[in-house]
């Protein structure tokens, strides 16, 4: 990039944003952003280590944007009548999105790039993380926070390295994978969640033309499937490859095939397989994807990140073997995307919850803005009775409290699943305390 410069992000706490902050930062810029958690006084922990880093917070409404401002930085999910973009407007200010300024911080760099519908926050974590232990000194901005890396100072998601190497999740949500030019990738997958499978596909092979190297981990036709079989237990997975044994205690199948294409590509660019192995048996995952929370009581309580069904079913798969019955909520993140997923999920909890198992829904999760109500829990709830599975609407986190407290017991899994709501971790942890003191 250029000199240093003055950047202000709107929503900057987000999971998208925040990571762009960091890095800015990291690279010697001055950044402010706004969010409304901070405006509502909430005592998010991702705030604090913003704070701490030196990003500014300043209200959401424009002043934070002045004529002395480089850019205002925004995700896809930002209102066009948001005031700090009414600021930028009245001082002549460029307002830029998240994944053009990651592609200019990137620019110039041996960029590897991690994409696809469901994995890329793990594998592009696992790509960090073991780049970093054999010896890269990578940079790396993650949507995710790795448990590694995440402590009581820092959000966990960013990494500033001082070798040429950029590692970065590149979001298919709202096509912005295809602004980058990346060095090498990884494609984990391809699923119809944000697109029709048609638009998916189109879109997945338009970022794959523009990877330099060629080749693309994950779903090219060079990747082993076959010579995965993995062995699972409720301590994660081992497997075999290039007659090397590795071990990842992360549970479920699913990271077992992320750790494949992790080592795939670390071994294209020229690792051997004995230290990629060494490396990831170190890795402990990312925050809010199968997070180990707490036990008490015999109930385990999981919290995850898992917002379409693919996802979701991934994660009811991995825990349910080993535990005697799913208790499972989940909150949906929007009305487009429940309603574009409603026949899937309904067919998905169909295959999944077993006739022991439970499942509550809370009401769409809604940060604002215009948008048509186009489906909600209580009727995927409703749809979901009618076809046999054990579903339960809750209105608020105080009545699923009361209800999964009323129904715990020794040896089940409380599975607590969907994305960008922050009460979903909070009500995770509150569940743990609530049944610790009995």
């Amino acid at each position: 990039m250029s000199a240093p410069g003055s950047y202000h992000l709107v929503g900057v706490a987000g999971v998208g944003m925040n990571g762009v902050a960091q890095a800015l930062r990291g690279n010697g810029h001055a950044v402010s952003g706004s969010d409304r958690y901070a405006d509502q006084g909430q005592d998010l922990a991702v705030i604090r280590k913003l704070k701490r880093a030196g990003i500014v917070f300043k209200p959401q409404d424009g002043s934070g944007v002045t004529a002395a401002t480089t850019a205002v930085i925004v995700s896809t999910a930002i209102e066009p009548d948001n005031p700090d973009i009414a600021a930028a407007a009245r001082h002549g200010v460029p307002v830029r999105h998240r994944s053009e300024m990651l592609a200019e911080l990137a620019a110039g760099r041996e960029t590897v790039a991690i994409t696809g519908t469901s994995g890329k926050t793990t594998v592009t974590g696992m790509m960090g993380w073991a780049l970093e232990q054999l010896g890269a000194d990578p940079t790396v901005v993650n949507g995710g926070a790795l448990v590694n890396w995440a402590d009581d100072e820092r959000v966990g998601n960013v990494r500033m390295g001082k070798s040429r190497l950029f590692v970065i999740e590149a979001d298919e949500s709202d096509r912005s994978c295809l602004r980058y030019d990346p060095d090498w990738a990884i494609l984990t997958n391809q699923s119809a969640d944000h697109f029709a499978m048609d638009e998916t596909r189109a879109l997945f092979e338009a970022f794959r033309a523009k990877v330099r190297r060629g080749s693309v981990a994950g779903w090219d036709a060079d990747m082993p499937w076959q010579a995965l079989q993995p062995e699972l237990s409720a301590a994660g997975s081992r497997f075999t490859w290039r007659g090397v044994e590795f071990r990842l205690p992360l549970l479920g199948r699913h990271n077992a095939e992320n750790a494949l294409q992790t080592a795939v590509l670390c071994e294209r660019m020229g690792y051997e397989p004995v230290a990629i192995a060494r490396a990831l048996a170190g890795f402990r995952g990312i925050q809010r994807r199968l997070e180990h929370i707490g036990v008490a009581r015999g109930v385990t309580v999981i919290d995850e990140y898992a917002h379409n069904p693919a996802k979701i079913e991934a994660a009811w798969q991995a825990v349910a073997p080993f535990y005697r019955r799913v208790l499972g909520l989940w909150r949906p993140h929007g009305f487009k995307p429940l309603a574009q997923m409603f026949d899937d999920m309904v067919a998905m909890f169909g295959r999944v919850c077993r006739p022991q198992d439970r499942l509550w829904l809370l009401p769409v999760y809604y940060a604002g803005g215009t948008v048509q109500r186009q489906a909600d829990s209580d009727g995927l709830v409703a749809t979901l009775q009618a076809a046999g599975v054990v579903a339960q609407w809750v209105p608020d986190y105080d009545a699923l409290l009361a209800a999964m407290l009323g129904e715990v017991a020794e040896g089940d899994v409380a599975l607590c699943m969907g994305a960008r709501d922050p009460g979903i971790p909070e009500f995770a942890r509150r569940l743990v305390t609530r049944l610790a003191e009995g």
